[in-house]
């Protein structure tokens, strides 16, 4: 078995995590920048941060024979001030040339406020200046739907195209809008949150394949780096093919990431 987990904060994990995951069959990871676990205080920390992600966290990987990749932004979570995130927005280009970064991620809205909108408009922006696709984080709301369409609408007000974009948090009311308008959609794997292995079995059966990943995102919460290969435990459970476990846990996160020339597993 193999499989990739193309969004986990890895800063926030154990080398340990590195160990069990690579013996679950784990193969590579992709790493969007994210919160800290506390809010920085200055431009400053996104550099060391993008340093850590880009120079430091691929060798910490390879020793499992993992490959590390990332996305690099200001998270929507830090957003809300726009001139302290314009400071760390002109930090990015300088590091689009490191040859582990995928694009622009994760970046979207937290509380739908207007100065998040702002700064995600900016940061499309710089997407398409420099060609780059996008990892969208979709907020954790009651009206998460909300945020989703002024995210998308966002972006197709831009000249990206909907296929160089992956929209993460997806669940049950949002999946299908986001696949209809051409996007990818990524399901989030959390033991109470977002969503469980179980569900993610029923989304998949309920939508089929087609542009959809799983992913644990395994940060600073309750959350479990191994819950993809748990998410393959219950659908084989089910009594899905292999070949359909594969898609969504290989094959898809294999075609989508692919589209960056920097994506190379051998």
């Amino acid at each position: 078995m193999r499989y990739i987990d193309p969004h986990i904060h890895m800063v926030s994990r154990t080398t340990d995590d590195y160990q069990r995951m690579a013996q679950a069959g784990c193969i590579a990871v992709t790493e969007p920048a994210f919160w800290a676990g506390f809010d920085r205080s200055s431009a400053q920390g996104f550099y060391d941060y993008y340093r850590q992600l880009t120079e430091y966290e691929p060798k910490r990987a390879a020793q499992f024979g993992i490959k590390h990749f990332t996305w690099l932004c200001i998270n929507p979570k830090e957003a809300d001030d726009p001139g302290f995130a314009r400071e760390v927005i002109a930090l990015i280009p300088d590091f689009l040339e490191k040859e582990t970064v995928l694009g622009i991620g994760e970046i979207g809205l937290n509380k739908n406020t207007k100065n998040e909108l702002i700064i995600l408009e900016e940061q499309i922006a710089l997407a398409e200046k420099y060609n780059q696709m996008v990892l969208v984080h979709t907020p954790h709301l009651e009206d998460k739907q909300k945020g989703t369409r002024i995210i998308m609408d966002a972006i197709s007000a831009s000249s990206i195209e909907p296929g160089r974009v992956l929209i993460d948090h997806v669940e049950e009311h949002t999946v299908s809008e986001v696949l209809d308008r051409g996007f990818w959609a990524g399901m989030t794997l959390y033991p109470d949150t977002k969503v469980t292995p179980q569900r993610a079995a029923d989304i998949i059966e309920m939508f089929g394949t087609e542009r959809l990943w799983m992913n644990s995102a395994g940060d600073w919460g309750c959350s479990d780096p191994l819950a993809v290969p748990k998410a393959r435990l219950e659908m084989a459970k089910r009594g899905h093919s292999s070949e359909t476990i594969d898609q969504v846990t290989f094959g898809n996160p294999q075609t989508f990431l692919g589209q960056s020339e920097n994506f190379k597993l051998e």
